[in-house]
């Protein structure tokens, strides 16, 4: 049985390539559902009431908010593959990775991500949401809004409101992705297949996966920054205040699923096929 060897240095510079190139096209194709998924964890729509919102809104403001996530995404592709690739590679000491150093690298590369990614957010939940439509129609108009803030509030409430939130969530939602990622890819194997299919296949049902396990702190996230001002409630009030709007009911905290599961399937799915195949052609 031929062994596999560990990444090689070299190959760490292709992958951050491939990882900003697959999630900058995948992030396109798939915002409009990021949209929707959005206003119904905000106002706890069916799919029908979002897009009708969404509709008459008007294509115009259709792809407001498409920028803050078309970086953070490609900045997200390229920590993931790449500066996970990195620690793995420093934890494993050169052998093969396994579980363990999978999941720390996993979980730390997620950390630096919730790091570097927490204003894109910030600023896209506010651009998506409708109801910012006229105070604030533009990036530049939310940064202005951040400037009258003092230094502890530009941080808890303006650019990284949040972010607690956002480290947790990246964190686990990172070691569950890598840690799962090759074990999946290699049960989906079968002779015949295309090289990509295990990948793809992978890729959509490990992203589907750990989206709906992080769906509830993503509601979460949702409405604590759609909001702006310089008194907002904590972390706990907003969750609770989300569990009310829900009527107490899991059903309806998990408003935007099914859409959640489409939207990860194609990212993800393509994500890791893209970057699977070209690796292993590098290699």
């Amino acid at each position: 049985m031929e062994s596999r060897s560990a990444p090689r240095w070299g190959s760490f510079s292709s992958s951050y390539f491939v990882g900003a190139a697959s999630s900058f096209m995948s992030t396109i194709l798939t915002f409009p559902i990021h949209k929707t998924i959005f206003r119904q964890q905000l106002h706890t729509l069916t799919i029908q009431a979002a897009a009708r919102q969404l509709g008459k809104e008007g294509v115009k403001n259709l792809c407001r908010g498409l920028a803050p996530p078309l970086m953070a995404k490609t900045v997200q592709g390229t920590l993931l593959f790449g500066t996970q690739g990195s620690l793995q590679h420093i934890f494993s000491r050169g052998g093969v990775p396994g579980a363990k150093s999978r999941a720390f690298s996993g979980c730390l590369s997620g950390a630096i991500e919730a790091v570097l990614l927490v204003p894109f957010e910030r600023i896209q939940n506010i651009l998506q949401d409708g109801r910012n439509n006229v105070n604030f129609p533009n990036t530049r108009s939310i940064m202005q809004e951040f400037k009258t803030y003092n230094k502890k509030q530009w941080l808890s409430h303006g650019i990284y409101r949040g972010f607690t939130v956002i480290l947790v969530r990246n964190m686990i939602g990172s070691a569950i992705f890598l840690s799962c990622k090759e074990p999946l890819r290699d049960l989906l194997t079968y002779p015949g297949l295309p090289v990509w299919a295990p990948s793809l296949g992978s890729g959509a049902v490990n992203g589907a996966f750990t989206s709906l396990v992080l769906f509830p702190l993503s509601v979460v996230v949702a409405n604590m920054q759609a909001e702006v001002g310089n008194n907002l409630p904590h972390v706990r009030k907003v969750a609770l205040r989300v569990w009310k709007k829900c009527g107490g009911r899991v059903f309806m905290l998990y408003r935007g699923a099914s859409l959640i599961i489409l939207r990860s399937c194609i990212t993800w799915g393509v994500t890791n096929s893209i970057h699977d195949t070209l690796s292993k052609q590098l290699q």
